[in-house]
């Protein structure tokens, strides 16, 4: 299947505070918080949740098109996707805007705070759906986190084209409203969010776990350090674990990297459960590198991890994707 990614493509500044943003942050003061943290690294790194997942998506050979705005300032990072089996045709240039900016600080804990500047991402808007379809074989549109509408135009467009989307407002969650988020979501074939978007979806959209199970087909709850929980159109739940850590370096871009080996593997023929664990590696792999597109695949080493963490079978039956 041909995959289209529609979602936020940034430049990254990501900064260490070597210390707990807990420690400082006060329960009852925080109406008039004025608080700034002494960092101790900063890394300029590509980002974007539709950069992070087709570069992802690249390295194991899925050639996803990227469909996002950028600014001039894109040059560069577009050499980078492109060499890396991405297709950047669908990427529109803003004669006005840079390109967005993600600034966000880890402390020990990897609890992050961070700040989001749109830019040309604004842009994303005027990107149709329907035109890319025309001049592209796509099969299936992931609609991630980006300019809101742009994110209702996309998911609205898949629905009247009858194309197939995946759904994952993650971050934008916070900024709509409920008709919104149910728009979003509504008709989806894959649902993705972490737990606290899970919450947070339900509340804003006033639906019961049963009414969103009735509106998309395969709902995906990333669950940390504890995993991922996968309920099929049936009802169906199926929990799968994490492929253990040999550090934790920094955790922005784990859930993009989760998405893309998810999707690559599902629509590749594997079962929830074997997507998931590839998912579950490629997740690992962003964890223990600094930038979130930074990181390799080595097929012998991936296969041992999986081998330890899910058994031979699964290492055997995810190999044709590596």
């Amino acid at each position: 299947m041909s995959i289209a990614v529609s979602a936020s493509i940034a430049t990254d500044h990501l900064m260490r505070f070597p210390g707990r943003f807990a420690d400082a942050l006060l329960a009852d003061q925080l109406d008039h918080v004025s608080l700034s943290f002494l960092v101790d690294d900063l890394q300029i790194r590509r980002g974007g949740v539709a950069g992070n997942i087709a570069y992802a998506m690249g390295l194991l050979n899925r050639e996803p098109l990227l469909v996002g705005a950028v600014g001039a300032d894109f040059a560069e990072y577009r050499a980078w996707l492109e060499s890396h089996g991405v297709d950047a045709s669908g990427v529109l240039v803003s004669e006005r805007a840079h390109t967005a900016r993600f600034v966000c600080t880890t402390d020990d804990d990897m609890a992050q705070i961070a700040s989001f500047y749109p830019g040309a991402m604004s842009e994303a808007r005027d990107i149709g759906i329907g035109a890319l379809a025309e001049s592209h074989s796509i099969d299936l549109v992931l609609v991630g986190a980006n300019d809101p509408e742009a994110m209702l135009r996309h998911t609205a467009e898949c629905r009247a084209l009858g194309i197939p989307f995946a759904a994952d407002p993650s971050q934008q969650l916070a900024l709509l409203d409920g008709d919104q988020a149910m728009q979003l979501i509504d008709g989806a074939a894959y649902l993705f969010t972490n737990e606290y978007e899970w919450a947070l979806l339900l509340q804003k959209t006033g639906l019961s776990e049963d009414e969103v199970a009735n509106r998309v087909g395969i709902r995906v709850t990333t669950l940390g350090a504890n995993g991922v929980l996968v309920v099929d159109a049936d009802g169906n739940r199926l929990e799968v674990g994490v492929v253990p850590e040999t550090e934790k370096v920094e955790p922005t871009g784990v859930g993009d990297a989760f998405r893309a080996g998810f999707l690559t593997a599902h629509t590749g023929g594997l079962s929830l459960e074997r997507s998931a664990q590839l998912g579950s590696l490629v997740a690992v792999l962003v964890l223990e590198t600094m930038g979130t597109q930074e990181w390799t695949l080595n097929s012998e080493t991936a296969l041992e991890r999986l081998a330890a963490a899910y058994g031979a079978d699964a290492a055997a039956e995810i190999k044709p994707l590596l």
